[in-house]
This record gives C-alpha cells, sequence and structure tokens, in this order.
C-alpha cells in the first residue's frame, strides 16, 4: 500500500552544498508522519535577493526573509499540491550560526516551518494561533530527528 500512495516533492535549487537527497527526504518524513498520501510539494531554495523580492510582492515587506509559503491545495489528477516552500539559503546560513547548529538543521527546521504553514496555520493571527502553531511545528521536528 505504501508504494501506491507515494507522496511528491519538486525541487528547485540555486544554491550549491545543499543535498537534493536530504531536502526531498525531511519533506517526505514531513508528510508521512501526518499520514498524508498523494501530496506534492514544491521546494525552492533561492537567495536573500529573490526571497526579497517575493517577500516585499506577496506580504508588503521589503526585506529578506527565511522561508515563506505559497499554499495551493488543489488537486490534480490524483495528486493534491499543498504548496510551495520557498527558503532563502543565505539567510538559513545565517541563522544556523546564530543558532549554532547546522545548515542542514536550520533547512530541516525550516521546511517544518514552511509546511505547517501550508497545512494551513497560521501564527501571525494571535495568541492562540501562535501556540497551536509551534505545538504543531514542535511535534514535527521531534518525530523527523
Amino acid at each position: 500500500m505504501k508504494g501506491q500512495r507515494k507522496n511528491r516533492v519538486l525541487l528547485r535549487k540555486e544554491a550549491k552544498g545543499l543535498s537534493s537527497r536530504l531536502i526531498k527526504n525531511t519533506v517526505n518524513s514531513i508528510m508521512e508522519a501526518l499520514g498524508l498520501e498523494l501530496c506534492e510539494v514544491s521546494v525552492y531554495i533561492t537567495t536573500d535577493e529573490v526571497i526579497r523580492e517575493l517577500n516585499r510582492t506577496y506580504r508588503g515587506k521589503d526585506k529578506p526573509t527565511d522561508v515563506l509559503s505559497f499554499p495551493f491545495g488543489e488537486r490534480v489528477g490524483k495528486y493534491t499540491l499543498l504548496g510551495e516552500i520557498v527558503i532563502s539559503v543565505q539567510t538559513a546560513k545565517r541563522q544556523a550560526q546564530e543558532l549554532n547548529h547546522s545548515l542542514e538543521e536550520e533547512i530541516k527546521r525550516l521546511l517544518v516551518h514552511g509546511l505547517v504553514h501550508l497545512l494551513g496555520y497560521d501564527h501571525e493571527l494571535g495568541p492562540e494561533e501562535e501556540r497551536k502553531f509551534k505545538e504543531v511545528e514542535e511535534r514535527l521536528l521531534s518525530l523527523i530527528q
């Protein structure tokens, strides 16, 4: 049954030194932990410059950020397209240094964060929503470590 219920991860990278396998395996592990089946997530690893433009265009914030999520929630054929997660590798590197952990750990954290947004949670909607968001995020992080 597991082979028939595959999820898909589409990846576009503009950064060297990050393992495509790590990214895809992390997203697949998150979806599996959530019990998702026949879902697709796109991941775009990019630069501060690109994510700044996206942040300005879609959120009205003229600065780079670590991760953006663009939920789709549409069915195409047998798959549900959950959406796209965009990560700035430059910001991720800075944050990894500040938090004293590896870039790979930071990327995992940002992938979880982005996927929680794709599931409809939003920590910016108030304290209760932030609590729910953090709860889901922490549970998923513990499941994929």
